[in-house]
């Protein structure tokens, strides 16, 4: 079994409207009914610097950053995030649940703007260097099905969720190649299938990847 000590960092990746934040919650819940201190973050933003940013990132006109301006500013956000909020909360043993994390800078900027691999992953060595999750859980659905869920909600439309179809599609196309290239790390989760039905895949694979009781 896992020591309860031991801090384990889990990211949430995937489109618009995938339903990350509602399952990152409750998965949340069942690590604290078993025991385990969490925290749960968010990118961009997470830490007070990050938040700031943030402000900037997802809010105003769709152009208002080109791609290398954009990129810049998640991984400014995400340093900081990183070395104030997320290591020192891994360090005291507890469990970092984030909703994205550095895939979303690839396939969003890589993948989607055209950026390309090898500039977000030179930014994102200079940035964090080696420093990866634990586990990535990839929420993966049809792009326009999760655009007209994230149209559903109650709040404003960020800057990307006003992006063309064909950006989102990139976008999926990234976090599966993502997926794909770091099977280790990822698992992909059919985000259609029912709430309960998601969250219950989700549970084994913490049980089977971290050998801990979820019961």
């Amino acid at each position: 079994m896992t020591d309860t000590n031991c801090g384990r960092f889990i990211t949430f990746e995937g489109g618009e409207g995938a339903g990350k934040t509602t399952q990152l919650g409750l998965l949340s819940e069942s690590l604290r009914c078993a025991g385990f201190p969490v925290l749960l973050t968010r990118e961009p933003g997470g830490s007070n610097g990050a938040e700031e940013i943030r402000n900037l990132l997802v809010t105003g006109a769709i152009g208002r950053w080109d791609a290398i301006s954009e990129a810049l500013l998640h991984f400014a956000a995400r340093r900081d995030h990183v070395e104030t909020k997320i290591k020192p909360a891994l360090e005291d043993g507890t469990w970092v649940l984030c909703d994205r994390f550095a895939d979303s800078s690839m396939a969003y900027q890589g993948y989607g703007y055209g950026l390309g691999r090898e500039r977000i992953e030179a930014l994102q060595q200079f940035s964090i260097g080696e420093f990866l999750p634990d586990l990535t859980l990839i929420f993966d659905m049809p792009v326009e099905a999760g655009l007209a869920r994230a149209a559903g909600r109650d709040e404003d439309k960020s800057r990307y969720e006003q992006l063309d179809i064909e950006f989102h599609e990139r976008v999926r196309d990234g976090f599966r190649e993502i997926a794909v290239a770091e099977p280790k790390r990822c698992i992909i989760v059919d985000a259609q299938d029912s709430v309960v039905a998601v969250q219950d895949g989700l549970r084994k694979a913490i049980v089977d990847r971290f050998d801990i009781d979820l019961a």
